[in-house]
C-alpha cells in the first residue's frame, strides 16, 4: 500500500486528474479524487474509471467539462453526477452531495452538501471515505480510512444503521469488499445487515445483480457468500442458497450442500457465467430429497435446479443469454457422472455436441463439483476426467467436433427426395444427425444412401 503521512500529505495523482483540477480550481470549483479510486491507488491497483467529487453544481461542470472532454454523460445527472470520457479513462464527477432513501421508494433522493468532509461522511465505508485534493494532490482522511485499509478492516464512517438506511444496497457491497479486498467487517457492521436485512427489498433488483456479480468473480467469492447467508441478506434476494444449509450430501460428505457450493464457486476460474453455474447448480436439492433405506437422495436435481435457477436469475433480471447458458450448464453438471459405466464414441459426440460452446465450463464446473475428503475417490474422478478430456480432444483432431453436422444440407435433401419444405426434411436432417454422432464423419454419398434407406423404411411402415 502506498506510504501517507496523514491528513496534510501529498499523494501521486495522473496527470490527467491534475489537469481536470487545474480547470476546476480556475472556474472556482473544488475537485477531488474520491472513494473506490483513492482506495485502489493506495493499493497499488490502477484504474481506467476515476471518481471525483465537486464544489460546481452538475451545470458548471458540464459547462467546465465541455472542450475538454471528448464525451459527456448525463445519464446520473439528476443525483449530481456528470459523466465524461476522456483519454480512455471513464470519469464520474458528483457534486458534494448527501444521499438518503425514503423510507418506502427504490430511488434516492439526493440533497447537494456544501464541503468535502460532509460528502465523505455519507460515503459508505471508510476504505471509501478518502480524497485527494486536486490539483495539489492534498490528502484527505477525516475517518482514518488509510488505518482501515492497513489493517484490512470495513467500517463505516457514520453508525453502520445510518449508512445503510443512506442506501440498503450497501450492505450487500459490504460483502463484496470482503470477497474482493479481504476485509474482516467491524461487529456493528455485521450487527446491522442482520437487524436491517429486509431495508434490501426497496433496492432495485439490477442494482443487486451487479453487486452480486462483482462478488461473484473475486478471489474470495465463497467468504462473501457466507457473509450474505449469515447476515440474512441472501434470504431477500437469493433464497435458494440459505436454503441448502439443511441438506445433508451423502456424496460429497460435508455438513451440508451449502458448505459443497462454497467450495464448488471458489474451484472455479472467476468468470461470471461458469461461477454463477457453480453458485447454482445444487439448488434443486431441497425439493427433490428423498429418503429410503439406501439413505437420502436428490435425483434430477440438476432438471429441478435448471428450472429454479430460470426463475431466480429473470428475476435478478439477468441478460436471457446468460440465463440460458448458466441453466444448460446446470442441465448438464451430472452428465459426466455416466462416464464411469463406458462411454462409446458416439456418447462422447453427443456430450461434446449437447454442451456446445459451453463445454470448456461444463468440464471445469464438473471437476469442481468433486469436493470429496476421500483422496482415492478424488483422484478416481480426476483420471476419469483426463481420459474424457483426452478422448475428446482426439476426436477433435479427426473429425472437427465444433462443426459437427451431416454433409448435405435441407436443400440437398429436398433435392434428392423430391419433396416440398416441411417436417419431412427436419425428420430426415434429425435422422442423418444421428447416424453422424453415432457413426462419425460421412461422405455425401453415404449420407445420401442413409437417407434412401430412411426413407424406403418410412414408406414401408406407410404402407
Amino acid at each position: 500500500m502506498a506510504d501517507t503521512d496523514g491528513p496534510g500529505a501529498a499523494l501521486d495523482v495522473p496527470p490527467l486528474a491534475k489537469e481536470l483540477g487545474a480547470r476546476f480550481d480556475d472556474a472556482g470549483h473544488e475537485l477531488y479524487l474520491v472513494g473506490g479510486t483513492v482506495r485502489d491507488q493506495l493499493l497499488g491497483r490502477p484504474s481506467r474509471d476515476w471518481d471525483f467529487c465537486t464544489s460546481a453544481p452538475p451545470r458548471e461542470t458540464t459547462s467546465i467539462l465541455r472542450g475538454w472532454a471528448e464525451r459527456q454523460y448525463l445519464v446520473g445527472v439528476r443525483f449530481g453526477t456528470v459523466g465524461a470520457l476522456k483519454d480512455g479513462h471513464l470519469l464520474e464527477i458528483t457534486t458534494f452531495r448527501e444521499e438518503v432513501y425514503a423510507e418506502e421508494h427504490r430511488k434516492p433522493a439526493v440533497t447537494f452538501g456544501d464541503d468535502v468532509e460532509t460528502d465523505l461522511a455519507r460515503r459508505d465505508f471508510t476504505i471509501n471515505a478518502m480524497a485527494i485534493r486536486l490539483p495539489d494532490g492534498g490528502f484527505v482522511d477525516p475517518y482514518e480510512g488509510v488505518k482501515a485499509l492497513a489493517a484490512r478492516a470495513l467500517d463505516t464512517p457514520l453508525d453502520p444503521e445510518v449508512s445503510f438506511g443512506d442506501d440498503p444496497l450497501r450492505m450487500v457491497r459490504a460483502a463484496r469488499f470482503v470477497a474482493q479486498l479481504g476485509v474482516t467487517p467491524a461487529s456493528r457492521v455485521l450487527d446491522a445487515m442482520s437487524a436491517m436485512a429486509a431495508r434490501l427489498d426497496i433496492v432495485s433488483a439490477e442494482r443487486i445483480r451487479d453487486e452480486l456479480d462483482r462478488l461473484l468473480v473475486a478471489d474470495a467469492a465463497a467468504d462473501g457468500l457466507a457473509m450474505l447467508v449469515a447476515s440474512g441478506l441472501a434470504d431477500r434476494f437469493l433464497p435458494e442458497l440459505p436454503a441448502l444449509r439443511l441438506e445433508q450430501d451423502p456424496v460429497h460428505h460435508h455438513t451440508d450442500v451449502l458448505q459443497h457450493t462454497y467450495a464448488v464457486v471458489a474451484g472455479t476460474e472467476p468468470r461470471l457465467r461458469l461461477r454463477l453455474a457453480a453458485l447454482l447448480h445444487d439448488i434443486g436439492k431441497p425439493a427433490t430429497r428423498k429418503y429410503s433405506t439406501d439413505g437420502v437422495s436428490f435425483h434430477h436435481h440438476e432438471v429441478v435446479g435448471a428450472r429454479m435457477a430460470r426463475d431466480r436469475l429473470t428475476a435478478l433480471r439477468y441478460p436471457s443469454a446468460t440465463v440460458d447458458e448458466v441453466c444448460r450448464l446446470i442441465e448438464l453438471h451430472l452428465r459426466f457422472h455416466g462416464y464411469g459405466e463406458g462411454w462409446t464414441d458416439a456418447a462422447v459426440r453427443r456430450y461434446v455436441r449437447d454442451a456446445g460452446p459451453l463445454l470448456d465450463d461444463l468440464n471445469q464446473l464438473t471437476r469442481a463439483d468433486v469436493t470429496t475428503r476421500n483422496p482415492k475417490r478424488a483422484e478416481a474422478f480426476r483420471r476419469l476426467q483426463d481420459e474424457l478430456e483426452d478422448r475428446i480432444a482426439v476426436l477433435a483432431e479427426q473429425e472437427n467436433l465444433e462443426a459437427m453436422r451431416p454433409p448435405i444440407d435441407g436443400q440437398a435433401v429436398m433435392a434428392h427426395l423430391g419433396i416440398d419444405p416441411g417436417p419431412l426434411v427436419g425428420e430426415a436432417l434429425a435422422m442423418l444427425m444421428e447416424r453422424r454422432l453415432d457413426d462419425g464423419p460421412m461422405t455425401e454419398d453415404e449420407a445420401f444412401a442413409a437417407l434412401d434407406a430412411w426413407a424406403a423404411a418410412r414408406d414401408a411402415g406407410d404402407a
